[in-house]
């Protein structure tokens, strides 16, 4: 599957951006644990963050495809996409499901950098990625709903102004279904009170959070398509995440190959270029050889979600698969660096040390496999 020319353009800006953003920049923060604030801004300001907003909210009215073009250049660079990428694939509730007021009332200051919708509300410390199990409740208030409960892993909250909320608005014992009774919020988190951030700190530098909400008043205008019907929007932007963060995987991977393809070519040990030795160059070929193949797979996903098309089986197995990738080559970088690789100056550990999230989340590999499994071959459901 080629990429269309008109992307060309497309990456050598990215490109260019993140030259201004060199592996000291990164190892400076990873240092602190610190946000990327002048990185998202330069993305920002560039028009990046608001490539899936149509022109006539002020965005650059791009395909899933050409955003997932952007992530990978992003992480081929040696940049990290994770600090912003969730304003990419939130976009996917937001425009398919949202209302006309509620687009025009955000989009245009999302589209300037005004605003930033960064957070995700979905996984909660007691259900994990059984999504339907969630506690966080919403009860109708006249005008109003309260939100109580928790979720984790919800990254970027101290650095968004909006959050996508996924909480139960029917108990699950009165839903007509398993799926129903889940409700989509656009949360304005500036004007909410109830609302508790706490960090949490991890192996790599992901600024993300628990959130807590105790009597949290959110008005009913804040509810994304139909109440009930939550669980349905969510998969449009979960099937969007898979196929952004498979994208980045991608560019880790590419990045990954390039270093160790070039520190092979130039370093001499025994009288010749440890790259000349098959032990040596084999790994590498193969770490290719499955970028490659998940690059296709990322592509025919992003393809089928930009027509519309049913893409769940896709969107899963393009974020496995390049995951895989990238965390393969992870490794095959480190072991050709040998020391080299875990020294902080090669960049090497902390592109290694972010990659490997994406073989845990936004999805884990048995859930994929299960859902494959079910969805794709009718196998007995697993869970």
């Amino acid at each position: 599957m080629t990429e269309p020319a008109d992307f060309a353009p497309i990456r050598e800006a990215v490109r260019a951006l993140c030259a201004d953003f060199p592996g000291e920049y990164w190892r400076a923060l990873d240092r602190e644990r610190a946000y990327p604030e002048q990185f998202v801004a330069a993305l920002t300001k560039a028009g990046f963050l608001a490539a899936l907003i149509p022109e006539e909210y002020g965005g650059s009215g791009l395909t899933m495809s050409a955003a997932a073009a952007i992530m990978e250049e992003i992480q081929a660079a040696g940049c990290n996409g994770a600090p912003c990428h969730a304003q990419m694939y939130t976009m996917g509730t937001l425009l398919r499901h949202g209302s006309a007021e509620q687009k025009a009332r955000y989009l245009p200051g999302i589209a300037r950098g005004e605003l930033r919708l960064q957070a995700f509300g979905v996984t909660e410390p007691t259900s994990g990625t059984d999504t339907l199990s969630l506690r966080t409740t919403a009860v109708r208030d006249g005008d109003h709903y309260i939100i109580n409960g928790q979720k984790i892993w919800t990254s970027r909250a101290e650095y968004s102004d909006l959050m996508l909320l996924l909480a139960r608005t029917t108990p699950r014992e009165q839903a007509t279904s398993r799926t129903a009774g889940l409700t989509v919020f656009l949360v304005d988190m500036r004007a909410v009170n109830g609302l508790t951030i706490r960090p949490i700190r991890t192996m790599m530098n992901h600024a993300t959070t628990e959130v807590f909400f105790e009597n949290m008043r959110v008005p009913a205008d804040a509810v994304i398509g139909e109440a009930g019907a939550g669980f349905r929007y969510i998969l449009s932007g979960m099937n969007a995440e898979r196929i952004l963060i498979g994208a980045e995987c991608i560019g880790d991977a590419k990045w990954f190959i390039r270093k160790a393809t070039a520190y092979a070519g130039e370093r001499v040990v025994f009288s010749r270029p440890i790259g000349q030795n098959q032990g040596v160059q084999f790994p590498i070929a193969r770490a290719y050889i499955g970028m490659r193949a998940a690059e296709l797979m990322v592509r025919e996903a992003a393809a089928l979600y930009e027509a519309g098309l049913d893409c769940g089986a896709e969107a899963n197995m393009a974020k496995q698969l390049a995951a895989e990738a990238s965390w393969a080559a992870a490794d095959m970088c480190v072991q050709t660096h040998g020391g080299f690789g875990f020294a902080e100056e090669f960049d090497i550990e902390r592109k290694f040390r972010e990659t490997r999230l994406y073989t845990v989340a936004p999805i884990s590999t048995n859930l994929v496999l299960s859902y494959i499994a079910e969805h794709v071959l009718g196998l007995p459901r697993s869970y």
